[in-house]
């Protein structure tokens, strides 16, 4: 049985597209496979709070040394955390918020990167001395764009640090794959943007379909 983490980011309500193109993701997964079990966390609605020299000082504190205060201040990041280690597959639906990740979406990793409980620090390692404690997670971003040209060759491909910034942090959550669908030209409302909305929405089901084959086919 598969477990998706289902994280929306936006702060917007029922006009978000990428609420609406998460939503179907995890629809269609539910069509394939009615036994998923679905965590669902909306940052967007309610976002973690940001980092403080408080929560920082109980993170960096030994477990068995850590106050009921600092427990009680790491309490939401282990519970994240845990939604994180049980998710087989992590849905990702943002908007791009002036070219990259919305504060809500980034307090929330901020909040589930933590040494000692998704990565060790080693400098054993020499100049790469994190590495990630979970492994084998598939990560899906579904995200929406006001302008375009974000993807590999588009004219503001080094304008997107949107999904470039998920993938780096995802690295440290145990991803191992990803996928990205976008919908593009919002705020133009044009042709264009009607298109790449159906072209989005059409893209969902079929790598539902894919994911869901894969993970079947590695438990068979």
């Amino acid at each position: 049985m598969t477990t998706l983490l289902h994280i929306d980011a936006s702060a917007r309500g029922d006009r978000s597209l990428s609420r609406r193109l998460s939503g179907a993701f995890v629809d269609a997964w539910k069509q394939l496979e009615p036994s998923a079990t679905i965590i669902t966390r909306d940052v967007g609605a309610n976002p973690p709070a940001f980092i403080t020299e408080e929560w920082i000082a109980a993170a960096f504190t030994p477990e068995q040394d850590r106050t009921p205060a600092q427990r009680e201040t790491l309490r939401l990041s282990d519970e994240l955390i845990d939604e994180v280690d049980r998710a087989d597959v992590i849905v990702i639906g943002t908007p791009m918020y002036n070219y990259g990740m919305p504060a809500a979406l980034k307090s929330w990793f901020d909040k589930v990167i933590r040494v000692g409980k998704t990565f060790t620090f080693d400098l054993a390692r020499g100049d790469f001395p994190l590495a990630p404690i979970m492994s084998g997670k598939k990560l899906v971003i579904l995200s929406s764009h006001g302008e375009f040209g974000f993807g590999p060759g588009g004219v503001r491909e080094k304008m997107n640090h949107l999904d470039t910034h998920i993938l780096t942090c995802a690295h440290y959550l145990g991803v191992e794959e990803s996928h990205a669908i976008s919908i593009s030209y919002q705020e133009f409302g044009d042709e264009r943007h009607r298109a790449s909305m159906a072209d989005a929405f059409a893209a969902v089901p079929e790598l539902v379909r894919q994911l869901a084959d894969v993970r079947e086919t590695a438990s068979s």
